[in-house]
Protein backbone atom coordinates (compact mmCIF):
# COMPACT_ATOMS: atom_id res chain seq x y z
CA UNK A 1 0.00 0.00 0.00
CA UNK A 2 1.31 3.26 -0.89
CA UNK A 3 0.25 6.78 0.75
CA UNK A 4 -1.78 9.73 -1.03
CA UNK A 5 -1.51 13.34 -0.06
CA UNK A 6 -4.91 14.46 0.18
CA UNK A 7 -6.58 16.56 2.85
CA UNK A 8 -7.34 13.54 5.35
CA UNK A 9 -9.44 16.11 7.64
CA UNK A 10 -12.43 16.42 5.51
CA UNK A 11 -13.02 13.04 4.63
CA UNK A 12 -13.16 12.26 8.29
CA UNK A 13 -15.23 15.16 8.95
CA UNK A 14 -17.76 13.94 6.08
CA UNK A 15 -18.00 10.15 6.79
CA UNK A 16 -17.55 9.62 10.95
CA UNK A 17 -20.90 11.82 12.34
CA UNK A 18 -19.15 11.49 15.69
CA UNK A 19 -17.03 14.32 14.39
CA UNK A 20 -19.34 17.26 15.22
CA UNK A 21 -19.05 15.98 18.73
CA UNK A 22 -15.23 15.46 19.26
CA UNK A 23 -13.25 19.08 20.79
CA UNK A 24 -10.55 20.23 18.73
CA UNK A 25 -7.85 17.68 20.55
CA UNK A 26 -9.62 14.87 19.94
CA UNK A 27 -10.16 16.22 16.03
CA UNK A 28 -6.65 16.68 15.92
CA UNK A 29 -5.85 13.47 17.51
CA UNK A 30 -8.02 11.91 15.07
CA UNK A 31 -6.29 13.37 11.88
CA UNK A 32 -2.86 12.83 12.96
CA UNK A 33 -3.42 9.22 13.58
CA UNK A 34 -4.50 8.69 10.34
CA UNK A 35 -3.07 7.63 7.04
CA UNK A 36 -4.43 8.03 3.50
CA UNK A 37 -3.59 4.38 1.69
CA UNK A 38 -4.51 3.17 -1.65
CA UNK A 39 -3.80 -0.46 -2.68
CA UNK A 40 -4.27 -2.35 -5.98
CA UNK A 41 -7.25 -5.44 -6.74
CA UNK A 42 -6.03 -8.35 -5.30
CA UNK A 43 -3.90 -6.68 -2.78
CA UNK A 44 -4.27 -7.83 1.00
CA UNK A 45 -4.43 -5.57 3.66
CA UNK A 46 -4.80 -7.74 6.65
CA UNK A 47 -4.40 -11.76 7.86
CA UNK A 48 -4.14 -13.35 11.25
CA UNK A 49 -0.34 -13.28 11.22
CA UNK A 50 -0.57 -9.60 11.27
CA UNK A 51 -0.75 -7.04 13.96
CA UNK A 52 -3.90 -5.20 14.44
CA UNK A 53 -4.24 -3.07 11.35
CA UNK A 54 -6.50 0.00 12.57
CA UNK A 55 -9.47 1.38 12.06
CA UNK A 56 -10.37 1.10 7.67
CA UNK A 57 -12.40 3.54 6.29
CA UNK A 58 -13.02 2.93 2.44
CA UNK A 59 -13.66 6.60 0.29
CA UNK A 60 -13.20 4.48 -3.30
CA UNK A 61 -13.45 0.54 -4.62
CA UNK A 62 -14.23 -2.12 -2.10
CA UNK A 63 -12.53 -4.35 0.50
CA UNK A 64 -13.55 -8.10 0.88
CA UNK A 65 -13.49 -9.59 4.24
CA UNK A 66 -13.40 -13.02 4.29
CA UNK A 67 -11.98 -16.32 6.76
CA UNK A 68 -9.71 -19.03 5.52
CA UNK A 69 -9.50 -22.86 6.71
CA UNK A 70 -6.68 -24.90 6.58
CA UNK A 71 -7.32 -26.03 3.30
CA UNK A 72 -7.35 -23.02 2.37
CA UNK A 73 -10.74 -22.94 1.46
CA UNK A 74 -12.33 -19.18 2.22
CA UNK A 75 -15.53 -18.00 3.50
CA UNK A 76 -16.64 -14.46 2.16
CA UNK A 77 -18.33 -12.98 5.03
CA UNK A 78 -18.90 -9.09 3.88
CA UNK A 79 -17.81 -6.65 1.76
CA UNK A 80 -17.12 -2.42 2.94
CA UNK A 81 -17.88 -0.27 -0.25
CA UNK A 82 -17.41 3.44 -0.15
CA UNK A 83 -17.95 5.68 2.56
CA UNK A 84 -17.85 2.44 4.41
CA UNK A 85 -16.05 1.36 7.62
CA UNK A 86 -14.37 -1.63 8.31
CA UNK A 87 -14.08 -1.85 12.64
CA UNK A 88 -13.40 -5.87 12.34
CA UNK A 89 -9.48 -5.23 11.33
CA UNK A 90 -9.33 -3.59 14.66
CA UNK A 91 -10.73 -6.09 16.75
CA UNK A 92 -8.08 -6.01 19.46
CA UNK A 93 -9.77 -2.70 20.33
CA UNK A 94 -12.96 -5.07 21.47
CA UNK A 95 -11.15 -7.78 23.68
CA UNK A 96 -14.70 -10.32 23.13
CA UNK A 97 -13.72 -10.54 19.44
CA UNK A 98 -11.57 -13.65 19.49
CA UNK A 99 -11.47 -14.66 15.37
CA UNK A 100 -9.22 -13.68 12.67
CA UNK A 101 -10.50 -12.18 9.08
CA UNK A 102 -8.03 -11.31 6.31
CA UNK A 103 -8.77 -8.55 4.08
CA UNK A 104 -8.70 -8.53 0.40
CA UNK A 105 -9.09 -5.27 -2.21
CA UNK A 106 -12.18 -6.61 -4.55
CA UNK A 107 -11.24 -3.02 -6.68
CA UNK A 108 -8.61 -0.84 -6.77
CA UNK A 109 -8.75 0.65 -3.15
CA UNK A 110 -8.45 3.95 -1.77
CA UNK A 111 -9.34 4.38 2.24
CA UNK A 112 -7.68 5.81 5.39
CA UNK A 113 -6.50 3.70 8.23
CA UNK A 114 -6.74 5.05 11.56
CA UNK A 115 -4.32 4.05 14.69
CA UNK A 116 -5.94 1.54 17.14
CA UNK A 117 -4.45 3.58 19.87
CA UNK A 118 -6.30 6.42 19.25
CA UNK A 119 -9.53 5.09 18.59
CA UNK A 120 -8.93 3.14 21.89
CA UNK A 121 -8.45 6.61 23.25
CA UNK A 122 -11.07 8.37 21.91
CA UNK A 123 -13.65 5.86 22.91
CA UNK A 124 -12.41 5.73 26.61
CA UNK A 125 -13.08 9.84 26.18
CA UNK A 126 -16.05 10.23 24.22
CA UNK A 127 -19.23 8.04 24.21
CA UNK A 128 -19.75 8.92 20.71
CA UNK A 129 -17.00 7.90 19.45
CA UNK A 130 -17.37 4.62 21.53
CA UNK A 131 -21.19 3.82 20.39
CA UNK A 132 -20.28 4.69 17.05
CA UNK A 133 -17.43 1.55 17.05
CA UNK A 134 -20.35 -1.25 18.79
CA UNK A 135 -22.66 -0.04 16.46
CA UNK A 136 -20.58 -0.45 13.39
CA UNK A 137 -19.11 -3.65 14.86
CA UNK A 138 -22.36 -5.07 15.77
CA UNK A 139 -23.47 -4.82 12.22
CA UNK A 140 -20.35 -6.33 10.74
CA UNK A 141 -21.29 -9.45 13.05
CA UNK A 142 -24.94 -9.25 11.96
CA UNK A 143 -23.42 -9.80 8.21
CA UNK A 144 -21.34 -12.62 9.48
CA UNK A 145 -24.43 -14.44 10.98
CA UNK A 146 -26.27 -13.78 7.64
CA UNK A 147 -22.73 -15.49 5.74
CA UNK A 148 -22.87 -18.21 8.06
CA UNK A 149 -26.69 -18.76 7.97
CA UNK A 150 -26.48 -18.69 3.83
CA UNK A 151 -23.88 -21.57 4.07
CA UNK A 152 -25.75 -23.81 6.34
CA UNK A 153 -29.14 -23.05 5.50
CA UNK A 154 -29.46 -22.72 1.81
CA UNK A 155 -29.23 -24.49 -0.75
CA UNK A 156 -26.32 -24.00 -3.36
CA UNK A 157 -28.01 -22.73 -6.38
CA UNK A 158 -29.92 -20.29 -3.75
CA UNK A 159 -26.73 -19.11 -2.77
CA UNK A 160 -25.03 -19.15 -6.05
CA UNK A 161 -28.63 -17.77 -7.42
CA UNK A 162 -28.65 -14.84 -4.75
CA UNK A 163 -25.00 -13.88 -5.45
CA UNK A 164 -25.27 -13.62 -8.80
CA UNK A 165 -27.82 -11.26 -8.22
CA UNK A 166 -26.47 -8.98 -5.49
CA UNK A 167 -23.30 -8.43 -8.15
CA UNK A 168 -25.85 -7.24 -10.68
CA UNK A 169 -27.11 -4.82 -8.11
CA UNK A 170 -23.86 -3.78 -7.49
CA UNK A 171 -22.40 -3.29 -10.57
CA UNK A 172 -25.75 -1.89 -11.89
CA UNK A 173 -24.66 -4.67 -15.10
CA UNK A 174 -26.10 -7.85 -16.09
CA UNK A 175 -22.71 -8.88 -17.35
CA UNK A 176 -20.57 -9.92 -13.99
CA UNK A 177 -16.88 -9.43 -15.39
CA UNK A 178 -15.71 -12.70 -13.07
CA UNK A 179 -14.77 -16.24 -13.28
CA UNK A 180 -15.94 -19.66 -11.83
CA UNK A 181 -12.72 -19.47 -9.40
CA UNK A 182 -13.74 -16.12 -8.29
CA UNK A 183 -17.03 -17.15 -7.15
CA UNK A 184 -16.12 -20.18 -5.47
CA UNK A 185 -13.72 -18.22 -3.21
CA UNK A 186 -16.86 -15.61 -2.40
CA UNK A 187 -19.32 -18.42 -1.90
CA UNK A 188 -16.47 -20.68 0.15
CA UNK A 189 -17.23 -24.20 -2.55
CA UNK A 190 -15.26 -25.52 -4.74
CA UNK A 191 -14.73 -24.29 -8.54
CA UNK A 192 -16.21 -27.50 -10.04
CA UNK A 193 -19.43 -27.44 -7.96
CA UNK A 194 -19.82 -23.65 -9.23
CA UNK A 195 -19.19 -24.48 -12.71
CA UNK A 196 -21.60 -27.43 -12.83
CA UNK A 197 -24.58 -25.21 -11.47
CA UNK A 198 -23.58 -22.24 -13.66
CA UNK A 199 -24.14 -24.58 -16.54
CA UNK A 200 -26.83 -25.82 -15.48
CA UNK A 201 -28.29 -22.20 -15.20
CA UNK A 202 -27.04 -21.89 -18.62
CA UNK A 203 -28.71 -24.83 -20.37
CA UNK A 204 -32.09 -23.23 -18.33
CA UNK A 205 -31.44 -20.18 -20.04
CA UNK A 206 -31.25 -18.11 -16.74
CA UNK A 207 -27.79 -16.86 -17.63
CA UNK A 208 -25.05 -17.01 -20.62
CA UNK A 209 -21.53 -18.60 -20.38
CA UNK A 210 -18.46 -16.28 -22.13
CA UNK A 211 -14.40 -16.41 -20.61
CA UNK A 212 -14.49 -14.34 -17.89
CA UNK A 213 -18.29 -13.54 -17.49
CA UNK A 214 -21.30 -14.51 -16.46
CA UNK A 215 -24.49 -12.57 -18.11
CA UNK A 216 -28.49 -12.66 -16.22
CA UNK A 217 -30.51 -13.57 -19.16
CA UNK A 218 -33.58 -14.26 -17.20
CA UNK A 219 -33.37 -12.03 -13.89
CA UNK A 220 -37.10 -13.63 -13.01
CA UNK A 221 -36.26 -16.93 -12.99
CA UNK A 222 -32.76 -16.18 -10.88
CA UNK A 223 -34.68 -14.88 -7.97
CA UNK A 224 -37.42 -17.39 -8.00
CA UNK A 225 -34.07 -19.92 -7.64
CA UNK A 226 -32.80 -17.32 -4.51
CA UNK A 227 -36.08 -16.62 -2.63
CA UNK A 228 -37.14 -20.29 -2.98
CA UNK A 229 -40.64 -19.39 -4.31
CA UNK A 230 -40.29 -22.66 -6.83
CA UNK A 231 -37.88 -25.29 -6.35
CA UNK A 232 -34.95 -25.76 -8.68
CA UNK A 233 -34.39 -28.49 -10.62
CA UNK A 234 -30.57 -27.72 -10.05
CA UNK A 235 -31.00 -28.36 -6.53
CA UNK A 236 -31.92 -32.14 -6.79
CA UNK A 237 -29.10 -32.82 -9.12
CA UNK A 238 -26.80 -31.09 -6.76
CA UNK A 239 -27.13 -32.35 -3.38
Amino acid sequence: MTAEPLNIRSYLEKHYPFWEHLNAQEQELLCSRSLLQSCRKGEFLYSNDDDCLGILLVLKGQLRIFIQSGDTREITLFRVGNGQVCTLSASCIIQEITFDIQIEADEDTELIVTNVSCFRSLMKQNIYVENYIYKETTEHFSDVMWAMNQILFSSFDQRLAGYLLDESIRTHSATLHTTHEQIARNLGSAREVVSRMLKYFEKEGIVSLARGTVTITDEKRLKTCTYGEKRCKCQEKNK
